[in-house]
């Protein structure tokens, strides 16, 4: 059965980032976008990340134009204003494709796994990732990242 493991994206610094590397961490994936009324989840997002970062969970940024082109910028673009407007400091991966024919296999999978409505709607769909690699639950762009719903299932992740 295939699990998130699988997969495997590129840095905004152009890096290889294997999912498999985060074996047995939980982690949560995010496609994100500069231009978006949900943007500010991105402070949310790190406060969570610097939060439990030391209890192994691992927050990953996947910048995506798909929706109203609300990330037209380049990676560099997009790793500056991540740094100088959130301060972010978790991983920010380059620019993907989350819906359709052309979205990256890990959105394809999340949203096989997680059923029709788990696909990306819209910016800031959060997909968690449990410590053995598959998919725990996900949450629209809707749920912000400090909602207790949001904040109970990191935290369940967490609990070994």
């Amino acid at each position: 059965m295939p699990s998130a493991y699988d997969f495997s994206f590129q840095t905004v610094q152009g890096k290889p980032y294997a999912l498999k590397d985060l074996a047995g961490k939980p982690f949560v994936v995010v496609n994100t976008a500069s231009k978006c009324g949900f943007t500010p989840q991105y402070k949310a997002l790190e406060a969570l990340w610097r939060e439990h970062k030391d209890q192994g969970l691992v927050i990953i940024g996947v910048p995506s134009n798909d929706f109203a082109n609300q990330e037209p910028g380049s990676n560099d673009e997009i790793a500056s204003f991540c740094e100088i407007n959130y301060g972010v400091d978790f991983p920010i991966m380059g620019k993907e494709h989350v819906k359709g024919a052309a979205a990256h296999p890990f959105f394809k999978w999340a949203g096989e796994n997680g059923g029709f409505l788990a696909k990306p709607k819209w910016n800031f769909f959060k997909y968690l990732v449990g410590a053995d690699g598959q998919l725990v639950d996900w949450f629209s762009s809707l749920t912000s990242p400090e909602s207790k719903k949001f904040k109970s299932a990191v935290e369940k992740m967490l609990v070994r």
